[in-house]
């Protein structure tokens, strides 16, 4: 299944992708697409729905972030490491685990807005990994029992926060709309294999990143279970997985975003984000 959530920012409705690529309204089944409806009894019950039977969504109506109401938005650094090597950066011994400020998240093709005293705010294609069901002290064997779908996610990172300014990474992560996520969730039965996916991003028609989940140095069954030994992960929870290289960052000389830009990123099978990038205007 092909889950999404469509509709006026915070007005957002539970929605499912036909066959024909249409968007149906599951409103009248579910409340919205969180952690109750990830369960793994609540999506064996959407999967018994006809979905041909479904409301059809007239229009071209804007898309939300595919999950509502998310605990955690996890996130794992250099996890790639040619992108690790561009940044001058060693893979760590491991996993580096931040988190990104749930205020971020958008819509897949809401506008980026530049933060207020930015220069330096950049790109990130991830894969996007939805819980299921809760994960605490899990074994790799177990871990994907744990996950509910997949999704597309741009890791959107101010770098002068996040590396020149002291302290965390994640005030260089947290910014508004610095987390757009979807366009849906693809149920993890429709997945054959998350470390076989490709993924790209173009700036203004330019492919920057042109790469594959399959040379991720922690896997997401690794890290699954590495996260569940110092968190529970919960219902609606998202981890964000890392990026292949191809950032601004890395760029000879750097480059980053500035307004009139268009992003255009996403991975195969799970969609695909568009992105206008404006500044802060107050």
């Amino acid at each position: 299944m092909k889950l999404l959530r469509y509709g006026p920012l915070g007005q957002e409705k539970p929605g499912i992708l036909d066959a024909q690529g249409a968007i149906r309204d599951l409103s009248g089944v579910v409340g919205d697409i969180d952690g109750a409806t990830l369960q793994p009894e609540a999506l064996a019950k959407l999967r018994g729905v006809d979905v041909n039977a479904l409301p059809k969504v007239a229009g071209n109506p804007r898309i939300g972030a595919c999950v509502a109401g998310i605990g955690k938005f996890i996130c794992i650094g250099l996890n790639y490491s040619d992108h690790a090597a561009e940044t001058g950066a060693t893979v760590p011994p491991e996993p580096i685990i931040f988190m990104k400020a749930t205020s971020a998240i958008m819509g897949p093709d809401d506008d980026l807005i530049i933060p207020k005293n930015s220069i330096k705010t950049d790109w990130e294609v991830e894969l996007g990994v939805v819980i299921g069901k809760v994960a605490r002290y899990v074994s790799e064997a177990d871990a994907m029992n744990h996950v509910a779908g997949y999704c597309t996610i741009n890791d959107v990172s101010e770098r002068a926060f996040q590396i020149e300014r002291h302290g965390q990474w994640t005030k260089g992560k947290s910014c508004d709309t610095f987390g757009p996520i979807g366009p849906w969730l693809v149920t993890a039965d429709e997945v054959a294999d998350p470390q076989n996916l490709a993924m790209f991003c173009d700036v203004n028609g330019h492919r920057f990143q042109n790469g594959s989940t399959k040379t991720m140095v922690y896997g997401v069954r690794y890290l699954i279970s590495y996260l569940s030994q110092f968190m529970s992960l919960q219902p609606g929870d998202v981890i964000s997985t890392g990026t292949p290289p191809g950032v601004g960052m890395g760029q000879k000389p750097p480059l980053y975003l500035k307004p009139g830009d268009k992003v255009h990123l996403g991975i195969a099978g799970l969609g695909e984000q568009r992105q206008n990038v404006k500044a802060y205007a107050g």
